[in-house]
């Protein structure tokens, strides 16, 4: 048995991990990641502050410090690589999961279709629409047939003419008793000349007088 069978187990259907759990595993794989690199930060920079304190004082000390923050750096370059890889495979199994929830919701609907369809058979179909066309076509010849009754009722051609030619008389007799009405007489010609034309015939007689008073 290999070191990875003896480290995960032999390939079993029992096994094999439900997504979310897996998912749940790989977040919180990261939030140790997280710490542990919170904790190398730390430790980094005390290195360097250590350094920088014995840069010129004591050269050892100083040299020692850094070598210890390379290390510490090293192992931050890890985790950091780490952390994207489990970044990365996290959201490939949030996006299966999503695509098989999407999967399984779109074959239920499929199996319900297939359901309905079940009760219905093409046929039958034609036969109800068919039923229908007939239907609508006996309706439309009974309205028509129907209509038809009431349009082709006879009327008397000479009774009509009778009741126009009464509206005729009835119009001219109206038009005869207008005619009968006494008009209305001319106003009166004033007797009496106006009074510029009655000055005149004064003036006039005055001048006669005149003539014959000077002959």
């Amino acid at each position: 048995m290999s070191l990875l069978q003896r480290m995960f187990g032999s390939k079993n259907k029992e096994n094999i991990p439900v997504t979310e759990d897996a998912i749940q595993k790989l977040k919180n794989t990261e939030e140790m990641l997280e710490k542990k690199q919170e904790y190398l930060e730390k430790k980094i920079d005390a290195e360097n502050a250590t350094a920088k304190k014995y840069a010129k004082t004591n050269k050892k000390l100083a040299l020692q410090a850094l070598k210890r923050r390379k290390r510490l750096e090293k192992q931050l370059n890890q985790i950091d690589g780490t952390l994207s890889t489990i970044e990365f495979q996290r959201e490939t199994l949030e996006n299966a999961g999503t695509n098989t929830e999407v999967l399984k919701n779109m074959k239920f609907a499929a199996d319900a279709l297939k359901n309905v369809h079940r009760s219905l058979d093409v046929e039958d179909v034609h036969d109800v629409m068919d039923d229908i066309h007939e239907q609508t076509e006996i309706s439309t010849e009974i309205s028509e047939a129907i209509c038809g009754v009431a349009s082709s009722q006879d009327f008397d051609d000479d009774e009509l003419r009778a009741e126009l030619d009464a509206i005729e008389q009835e119009g001219l007799r109206k038009e005869l008793v207008g005619m009968e009405r006494p008009a209305t007489g001319l106003p009166d010609v004033p007797s009496s000349a106006p009074s510029t034309k009655k000055k005149a015939v004064q003036d006039e007689n005055e001048l006669k007088e005149l003539e014959a008073s000077a002959m």
